[in-house]
C-alpha cells in the first residue's frame, strides 16, 4: 500500500492511498510521488533536479515544487520554491518551469495566467500575464520575482507566451524558446535577463515553427547540431506526442523527422512535454517527461518519468521505450 500527497491547492493536500504496480518494489517510473507535469530536468553540481507543473485546476496551480536527486532514482521534494505570493502579477497556471544557472543565481522561468489573445477571447488582447522569471541563491529557492512583471505577455505571430525553454548557444548567448497554439518562436535575452535583444533584421521575436507542432520545445546541441523537440496532439488525452527536428543553426530552419515518444498501451498514454539531460563529458542522454497512468481518470492524472534516450549513427534520435522500472544514474 502506498500513501500519495498529491499536488493541489496551496493551502489543502489531497490523501490518496491505493494500492499500485507503478510504486512497486523496484520500479522507479513515475520517479516522484503526486499528479506532476511539463518537466524541466537538470544538473546542478553533483545534483540532478526537476522543475514540473503541479498537475490540477488552473486555479490551483498557484505554486512550483522541486525535486533533486544524486542518482535519478531517490528524490528529494522541495516543496513551494515559488508561488504566487511573490509574483504580484502571477494569480493561477503557473507553468512549465525552466531554469538556468547563470553567474552565481538560479533564474527560473514560469508562465503563469494562461492569458488569451483577442483572436481567442473576441474582446481584446490580455496583457496581465505570460512568462516571468524568478531568482535565487540556490536551486531549491526561495525564488523571488525578478523584473515585477511578466517578460514576454504579447502574442508574437500568435504563440500563446508559454512553455518556455531556455537555450544557451556555443558561443554564450542565451534565448528563450516558446510558444502555444502551434506557434514556436525563439528571441534572444539580454545579458542580465530583464528583456529582449532585437536580431540582426530588426526582429524581436522570429518564429521557427516546425510542422506539427503544438506546444512544450526544448532544443540541445549534439555533435554541432541543433535538435528542436516539441509536443503534438492533445495534453489532455491520450494523443500527446513528441516530435523533433534537426538543423545547422539555432534559428533553423527545422524540418520535421519523426515523432519520438508516443503511447503504449501497455504502459501510458499522453506521453510529452519533456526536457532532455545529458550527462557531462559523455555521450549519454535521458529524457524527462510526463505520461498518463492506465486507467487514467482524470484530466490532471500525469506523472513525471524518465528514460533513456538513444541515437543511431546518423544522430538521428531513435524512439523512446517507456519503462516502469526506470533509471538510475550516479553523478561522479
Amino acid at each position: 500500500m502506498k500513501l500519495i500527497q498529491l499536488c493541489c491547492s496551496k493551502y489543502a493536500c489531497i490523501l490518496l492511498v491505493f494500492l499500485s504496480p507503478l510504486f512497486a518494489a523496484g520500479q522507479q517510473n513515475p520517479v516522484v510521488d503526486g499528479w506532476y507535469a511539463d518537466p524541466e530536468g537538470v544538473i546542478f553540481g553533483k545534483q540532478y533536479w526537476i522543475y514540473p507543473t503541479c498537475s490540477a485546476k488552473y486555479e490551483q496551480q498557484v505554486f512550483l515544487d522541486a525535486f533533486s536527486s544524486s542518482d535519478m532514482a531517490t528524490w528529494t521534494k522541495h516543496p513551494h520554491i515559488l508561488d504566487t505570493a511573490a509574483v504580484k502579477w502571477a494569480k493561477m497556471a503557473m507553468w512549465a518551469p525552466a531554469i538556468v544557472k547563470k553567474d552565481k543565481q538560479y533564474f527560473l522561468f514560469f508562465s503563469a495566467n494562461d492569458i488569451q489573445s483577442k483572436l481567442r477571447n473576441g474582446v481584446k488582447d490580455d496583457t496581465l500575464g505570460g512568462i516571468g522569471i524568478a531568482v535565487a541563491d540556490n536551486p531549491g529557492g526561495p525564488f523571488k520575482d525578478w523584473l515585477g512583471k511578466p517578460l514576454i505577455n504579447h502574442f508574437y505571430n500568435n504563440a500563446q507566451p508559454i512553455d518556455q525553454c531556455v537555450f544557451k548557444d556555443k558561443d554564450g548567448q542565451y534565448y528563450i524558446i516558446y510558444g502555444g497554439w502551434g506557434h514556436c518562436n525563439i528571441a534572444r535575452l539580454n545579458n542580465n535577463f530583464t528583456g529582449l535583444v532585437p536580431f540582426a533584421d530588426s526582429n524581436l521575436v522570429k518564429e521557427i515553427t516546425p510542422k506539427g507542432y503544438v506546444e512544450g520545445p526544448t532544443m540541445f546541441i549534439r555533435n554541432g547540431h541543433y535538435y528542436l523537440m516539441w509536443s503534438e496532439g492533445n495534453w489532455t488525452d491520450g494523443t500527446y506526442k513528441v516530435a523533433y527536428a534537426i538543423a545547422d543553426t539555432v534559428t533553423g530552419p527545422f524540418e520535421r523527422k519523426s515523432t519520438i515518444l508516443e503511447a503504449d498501451e501497455k504502459i501510458a498514454t499522453g506521453a510529452g512535454h519533456h526536457s532532455v539531460i545529458n550527462i557531462p563529458g559523455t555521450d549519454e542522454w535521458y529524457i524527462v517527461y510526463h505520461r498518463r497512468p492506465i486507467p487514467n481518470q482524470g484530466r490532471d492524472h500525469r506523472v513525471v518519468c524518465i528514460d533513456r534516450l538513444y541515437f543511431d549513427e546518423a544522430g538521428n534520435i531513435n524512439n523512446v521505450t517507456m519503462t516502469f522500472k526506470g533509471v538510475k544514474r550516479a553523478l561522479k
